[in-house]
């Protein structure tokens, strides 16, 4: 079993704390959790899946958040 190893996006000091963690190095899966709660639960997602939605946020999709 591979541990994640999680990071912070560099703005994550812009927003107030509210922010997720990333794990890249977990080949086939991007798990995503909450920074606050590191010990809870995260979300898996496949690489193509977290990339498509990474590009939604950048282009504005989700609207103001």
């Amino acid at each position: 079993m591979i541990n994640p190893e999680w990071f912070k996006s560099s703005y994550s000091g812009t927003n107030g704390g509210d922010c997720v963690e990333v794990a890249a190095n977990i080949p086939g899966a991007v798990p995503v959790r909450d920074s606050k709660d590191p010990e809870g639960p995260a979300l898996t997602f496949t690489p193509a899946g977290f990339a498509t939605f990474v590009a939604g946020v950048k282009a504005g999709e989700f609207g103001a958040i």
